[in-house]
């Protein structure tokens, strides 16, 4: 073996560990650290009907750089096949075996717990019937069926009565599993109730509360690294209760994109297990080396009196050349010599992509918050990619 190959392994090792740490940095670009981008794709590739901008370009560049991307979803809408023809059409590089769908899992688990054959109820679309029916198990459409079990996934054009075939079969004792529990998706047109929200109307109706099988939960993830044959995977998504969560339990790397449902206000508030390895703006980021953001404690210039004493906080972390400091619950920003932007209220420029500023602000509030005293004002002059700030503890 040469010593590049080693040292490209070392590399992807060294990532894998790092998968354990939030707003990690690397001198390489990212798709040099991994051989699978287990991929989202509501709010990262697409949206709606629509490809989300240089998701096409970045997919096939990355291929050529050896990261596959493969499609993990938990929209279980449609089967592999037919996501692969639409990614297709947006210009998007795919086939039916680079999809992984919630509804594989969700049937998948089924089939571990059921005789073959068994009549299922399927309430959702064509995705989540061919899964099921892949697994060797009969989908079936009423509760008169009487099915041992009721699937559930997100189907935009369910109407009232199916979901009453649903919640009788419940009540009647079906064994309920829901594919995903996305309270949102989102759309073209905006954001849209999700398969979480008609899971909540069902809870209500049934007094019952389903097994999730989707992300974060650990049947998908199983499903996408058994599917995809990944070795040392990253996680690439939009959403922090899933995408970023699912990385969290099972230890893999994540990278949030901000094309899709988590703004940056979301993050700064995060709790631990929805902190990313990685941000970026958008795909873009898996071609570019990742900024870090070191933590510091005490802050900096702070006295020992402050720092010493938890309720009055004293942190800070610094990115690039933006030093973000939370004092007596102030998180403020100031620069540093040796990075790319000037002062609070500047412009991006080489070096810097526009997540400095933001990656700081994270690294600095989320320590105050882990030691009990999270941040409770945030100043107004602020760096690019902060403006949106709010304070999770008291006032923006």
């Amino acid at each position: 073996m040469s010593d590049d190959t080693n040292t490209s392994d070392g590399a992807k090792g060294n990532a894998a560990r790092a998968g354990r740490a939030p707003l990690q940095g690397s001198d390489q670009a990212l798709v040099e650290l991994f051989d699978v981008a287990l991929m989202d794709l509501d709010g990262v590739v697409n949206r709606g009907g629509a490809a989300v901008p240089h998701a096409a370009d970045v997919i096939a560049r990355a291929a050529e750089r050896g990261l596959r991307t493969v499609y993990v979803t938990n929209n279980a809408l449609r089967p592999p096949e037919a996501v692969a023809d639409r990614l297709t059409g947006f210009g998007v590089p795919a086939q039916a075996s680079d999809v992984v769908t919630s509804a594989q899992a969700a049937a998948h688990v089924l089939a571990g717990r059921l005789a073959a054959g068994s009549r299922v109820l399927v309430l959702g679309g064509r995705g989540l019937r061919e899964a099921v029916t892949a697994e060797g198990l009969t989908p079936v459409e009423r509760a008169d069926d009487e099915p041992v079990a009721v699937v559930q996934g997100f189907d935009p054009e369910l109407t009232y009565a199916r979901i009453a075939e649903a919640a009788y079969a419940i009540r009647a004792g079906a064994w309920w599993v829901a594919s995903n529990a996305d309270r949102t998706v989102p759309t073209e047109r905006g954001i849209a109730p999700g398969n979480g929200s008609i899971a909540a109307l069902l809870s209500a109706a049934t007094d019952q509360i389903p097994l999730v099988t989707g992300k974060p939960e650990a049947a998908m993830h199983a499903e996408s690294m058994r599917r995809s044959g990944a070795r040392t995977p990253i996680i690439v998504g939009d959403r922090l209760d899933t995408d970023i969560e699912a990385g969290t339990r099972s230890g893999t790397p994540t990278l949030l994109v901000f094309t899709g449902v988590t703004t940056p206000a979301e993050l700064f508030a995060a709790p631990p297990e929805h902190r990313p390895t990685y941000i970026a703006d958008d795909l873009r980021g898996l071609l570019r080396p990742a900024a870090a953001a070191v933590p510091t404690r005490p802050a900096p210039d702070v006295p020992a009196s402050v720092s010493d004493d938890a309720a009055d906080g004293g942190f800070a972390a610094t990115c690039g050349r933006w030093t973000a400091t939370v004092v007596d619950g102030t998180l403020t920003w100031s620069s540093t010599p040796g990075g790319s932007v000037s002062e609070p209220g500047g412009s991006v420029s080489e070096g810097d992509d526009g997540l400095d500023g933001l990656r700081a602000a994270c690294a600095a509030g989320w320590a105050a918050a882990d030691a009990g005293v999270p941040v409770q004002r945030v100043a107004d002059e602020r760096p690019p990619g902060c403006e949106g700030l709010r304070a999770p503890g008291g006032r923006g």
